[in-house]
């Protein structure tokens, strides 16, 4: 019952290097790549990523989601995390409590205690990773990069799972998260938890402790700051305001709580995308499809994360709400059609990494699958938080769907690829006011698909508060044009996002982007 609904929020902004701080710096770091993309970030590098989850059951769907997509990113580490809602506790009988948790609500009085909703011998991340090494070679028939199933197992670490929020103590994932973050690698270390940040505290403790009273503090102050980028979804154990925020204000955090990915979905899901989250559609694309289809939790499977939880009664069907809560479980979200989508909360941690064109990493305020640090207007006009990320819930799905196929399919002709899409001359680009724009994109299919494609002004996105004319054109049959002028009444500094959008006609339906950034100058 972590994943309650919060909007997102703008992320804390990175501080400009203190002089003292760069001149160190310079010391201690090689200079980054010259060949680099708006965001900075090395052409061709992939993120690299440390991934954290408790064994909540929306973890171990997300946990599927990443593994497919695990080809996209450099994996640094997956590690076991506790969080407000679990925690394994230490094996001594040590009892443990925090005021406000779940154990104290709905009329609860459960704790102190020695663990919380944490199965003895916990192994999911170990188990997805089993399965992953089953599928790995059709998952390589269809793209490059998938890392090698051992590497992955030897990466698995405990973080602190001891006791919620507790960072009192360095564990394997913090000493990993440390060293990650003092290296001398460039680019960020994207930190991503769908748990709590105790580890990442923890981490951030011990350099603190090393350095604060030596003359590299500064240095590493700015270089560890610099690097830091947390995707998380809420803060869970309430470290990142109580160490995280005080100690390291400089970090980047990025919220990315969102209700489309969570137990909510139903209450915000579009009416033409409702049906990614039923029975039928979940069983023929997810349920049914291989060893990854049978691990993910779903409506009615008779399965339980920790036995004897009264918070997870996914596992039942045909059962109301009275029957389950006179059968002793806590009913915070009502039951559904047995076989239909329960949660991937924390999904939205690294959708807007992908490599899908749309550059969500650039900014938080870009948005992308996993949302952005901000409202979108939805076609009723209204603004929203929960439409920046449910306007893209159908293509995400679907992107997925087409994954779970590969896993089952050992030849790459018997199943669909996005196409590749990209856009003549960089991706940012300054402007003038009343200068007429031009922008070719080419779109081309791996699978001979054909490709329908349409440029759109992201304006939520956008700085510039207005809007621009668009005119489309389709000079070839893999081109796609745009022209407009740029409005006399933008500002200097002012942006607008212009996006192409290309989805074939196989079966499932995929599509991928461009985005293309352009900014005003005088």
């Amino acid at each position: 019952m972590k994943k309650a609904a919060s909007a997102l929020r703008a992320p804390l902004r990175r501080a400009a290097i203190p002089a003292l701080a760069a001149a160190v710096l310079c010391s201690l770091t090689p200079a980054a790549p010259a060949s680099a993309d708006g965001a900075g970030r090395p052409v061709n590098d992939k993120p690299r990523v440390i991934l954290m989850h408790d064994p909540e059951l929306d973890d171990q769907n997300t946990l599927i989601r990443y593994l497919l997509y695990s080809n996209e990113f450099s994996t640094e580490a997956l590690i076991y995390s506790s969080s407000g809602v679990h925690w394994a506790g230490d094996g001594n009988g040590t009892k443990w409590f925090v005021p406000g948790r779940e154990y104290t609500r709905f009329g609860l009085n459960l704790c102190p205690c020695t663990s919380w909703r944490w199965s003895p011998g916990e192994r999911f991340i170990h188990d997805a990773v089993d399965i992953y090494q089953q599928v790995y070679p059709n998952l390589r028939k269809h793209a490059d990069g998938y890392p090698d199933p051992r590497e992955l197992t030897s990466r698995i670490l405990n973080g602190n799972i001891q006791f919620d929020g507790d960072i009192s103590t360095d564990s394997p994932g913090s000493d990993l998260v440390r060293r990650a973050l003092l290296d001398n690698r460039p680019g960020p270390v994207y930190l991503l938890t769908g748990a709590g940040q105790s580890t990442i505290a923890r981490a951030l403790k011990s350099i603190k402790d090393q350095y604060e009273n030596t003359p590299q503090w500064p240095a590493i102050y700015h270089k560890v700051s610099q690097k830091a980028i947390i995707q998380s979804f809420g803060d869970q154990d309430n470290t990142y305001a109580n160490y995280i925020k005080p100690n390291w204000p400089d970090i980047e955090f990025r919220q990315m709580s969102t209700r489309i990915w969570g137990y909510g979905a139903r209450n915000v899901v579009r009416p033409e995308d409702g049906k990614y989250l039923s029975s039928a559609w979940t069983k023929t694309n997810v349920s049914d499809v291989g060893p990854f289809g049978a691990f993910y939790r779903v409506w009615g499977d008779g399965k339980q994360m920790v036995p004897g939880d009264i918070f997870d009664y996914f596992g039942f069907s045909g059962l109301t709400t009275e029957q389950l809560r006179a059968m002793g479980y806590i009913v915070w979200t009502p039951p559904q059609e047995k076989g239909s989508w329960i949660s991937e909360g924390d999904t939205s941690i690294f959708m807007n990494l992908l490599d899908n064109g749309l550059r969500g990493y650039v900014d938080a305020s870009y948005g992308g699958w996993g949302g952005r640090s901000g409202p979108d207007v939805d076609p009723s006009g209204t603004s929203s938080a929960d439409y920046a990320s449910t306007r893209w819930f159908g293509a995400a799905q679907e992107d997925f769907a087409a994954r779970m196929k590969w896993t089952v399919t050992p030849r790459y002709s018997a199943a669909n690829h996005r196409p590749s899409v990209k856009v003549s001359g960089q991706p940012d680009r300054n402007v003038r006011r009343g200068q007429v724009v031009t922008l070719v994109g080419h779109t081309t299919d791996p699978d001979r698909d054909d490709v329908t494609s349409k440029w759109w002004q992201y304006t939520d996105a956008d700085t510039y508060p207005g809007t621009v004319s668009l005119t489309q054109s389709s000079p070839g049959r893999d081109l796609a044009k745009v022209q407009f002028r740029v409005p006399d009444d933008a500002a200097p500094g002012q942006s607008i996002h212009l996006v192409l959008q290309s989805t074939d006609d196989g079966s499932p339906a995929l599509t991928s982007y461009q985005r293309v950034v352009l900014t005003v100058k005088d």
